[in-house]
């Protein structure tokens, strides 16, 4: 016992300081996973005793039944399309923008000017999509709208995908330029002055030095965007378009769908909910561990696992 203290005494202070995040990790993670169960039961509250527990052991097992609503209308195919199209361009352009506009910060030199551009970049990833919404309603608004003459915008579906497009790169690039600028900061400047003295430009140094130091960084940024390719950002879809009708077709995604059906007073609501989580984390566990396998077979040393 008394080698096994000394041998773990340095990092016993470093285990002491996860402890508290271990904790909210499992109590707010790792447990809740039990509930799972409701989304394969006719999950009910019982009047008499309407504990949770008690309402899970009593309810009636139904199975798949609970996930056919998914697939159950028209409306669910081009709901899948949408959620999966809107996705892969939102982490492609993401990712380019993101190292982009971190590479450009970096090369600033003066520190005032950094700092200042990098603070109006990620304010607004602060800003909830209801006052989004606002600043949005004040271009296209088809009476008093900066750009109401061209046309009305929200009975008009066509020019969506590039409005939801451009919200979301506007919240989203700061947060991600920031996280690849601070792995860009902790490259060895002497590679950059080593390839400065071999006559490299900035642009060859970029691609020679900068891309690759960061390519772990890159990778497993991806592979978790990949992850959520099922998972849509319903502040994004519901309030940009202010949840108008004609524009369904092309702002329809999985988490206003299931927002739609669950409003409906249906029986086994509770149940649906929880499939339809349940059924979205399946997806994205299955395609992380798709991308990292390919990751492996063609870069085995940056792959998560």
């Amino acid at each position: 016992m008394t080698k096994f203290i000394t041998k773990h005494k340095k990092t016993f202070a470093i285990t002491l300081m996860m402890l508290p995040g271990a904790i909210w990790l499992l109590v707010l993670r790792y447990i809740p996973m039990g509930g799972l169960v409701i989304a394969f039961q006719d999950y009910r509250p019982f009047p008499q005793n309407p504990t949770f527990l008690n309402n899970i052991l009593n309810s009636r097992f139904v199975g798949f039944d609970n996930f056919r609503f998914i697939f159950a209308t028209d409306r669910a195919w081009n709901m899948i399309r949408n959620t999966l199209a809107y996705n892969a361009v939102f982490i492609v352009l993401t990712t380019i923008l993101s190292i982009a506009l971190a590479v450009c910060l970096s090369e600033i030199g003066s520190k005032f000017l950094a700092k200042t551009y990098q603070t109006l970049m990620f304010f607004p990833f602060f800003i909830s999509w209801v006052v989004a919404s606002y600043f949005v309603f004040a271009f296209l608004d088809p009476t008093f709208g900066v750009l109401s003459h061209m046309r009305n915008w929200y009975l008009d579906p066509a020019g969506w995908p590039v409005i939801l497009t451009i919200s979301h790169l506007w919240k989203s690039l700061g947060f991600s330029c920031i996280i690849y600028l601070a792995a860009i900061t902790g490259i060895d400047q002497g590679l950059y002055e080593a390839a400065a003295i071999d006559g490299a430009s900035k642009w060859r140094q970029v691609w020679a030095i900068t891309i690759p130091s960061i390519k772990p960084m890159i990778i497993m940024l991806f592979i978790m965007a990949v992850g959520r390719i099922f998972n849509a950002d319903f502040g994004l879809f519901w309030n940009i378009p202010m949840n108008m009708g004609p524009l369904q077709n092309v702002t329809e995604v999985f988490d206003t769908y299931v927002f739609r059906v669950m409003q409906a007073p249906i029986a086994g609501a509770i149940g649906m909910a929880t499939a339809a989580g349940f059924f979205q984390n399946i997806i994205g566990f299955v395609c992380i561990l798709g991308a990292n396998f390919i990751v492996r077979r063609v870069d085995r040393e940056n792959a998560m696992f």
